[in-house]
């Protein structure tokens, strides 16, 4: 099921005023968005997670909190991105390759479990391939939204600080 936009979105070809570079209330379910970008921008960056993850840097979060900002609201671990067209994602490509992301990590995490240290994840075999459709979704996610994806994650105070504003 595809969910449309009401006759009052914003997605009327302007866009809104935006926060930290990204478009606040331009989807109806942006502060989602929000945390799935965040969860994505970490989940797609090797950098990241070695320098920060590993290293246990504070601030951050580490893989688990990332899957679970990534499927705790919307259920992904549950049921396709498409079902979120309209309202957390602009089309069926956002949406699919968003599936493809959750599915790949959700897979690792299952196999290491969600208590595992950072490195059980990194060290995983399949991790590169989570890493590149994290990054493709991540990239496509940011593109929409007319962010520069290759800028650092933010902080998990700064995302609450995006999603508590507006």
């Amino acid at each position: 099921m595809t969910v449309q936009a009401s006759e009052n979105s914003s997605r009327r070809g302007r866009r809104s005023s935006t926060m930290g570079g990204m478009p606040v209330n331009d989807m109806p379910w942006w502060r989602w968005r929000s945390n799935v970008r965040s969860a994505l921008h970490m989940l797609s960056d090797p950098v990241f997670q070695r320098d920060v993850w590993l290293a246990g840097v504070d601030g951050y979060g580490d893989v688990t909190d990332a899957v679970y900002r990534l499927v705790e609201d919307t259920w992904l671990d549950h049921w396709s991105a498409e079902k979120y067209v309209g309202t957390i994602f602009r089309d069926a490509q956002e949406a699919a390759l968003v599936d493809a992301a959750v599915l790949r990590v959700l897979r690792i995490m299952h196999q290491v479990g969600p208590d595992a240290p950072v490195s059980a994840y990194l060290e995983h075999q399949a991790w590169p391939e989570a890493v590149g459709a994290a990054r493709d979704a991540h990239a496509r996610l940011a593109a929409s939204d007319g962010e520069e994806p290759d800028t650092p994650p933010r902080s998990l105070e700064v995302l609450r600080i995006m999603t508590r504003s507006a």
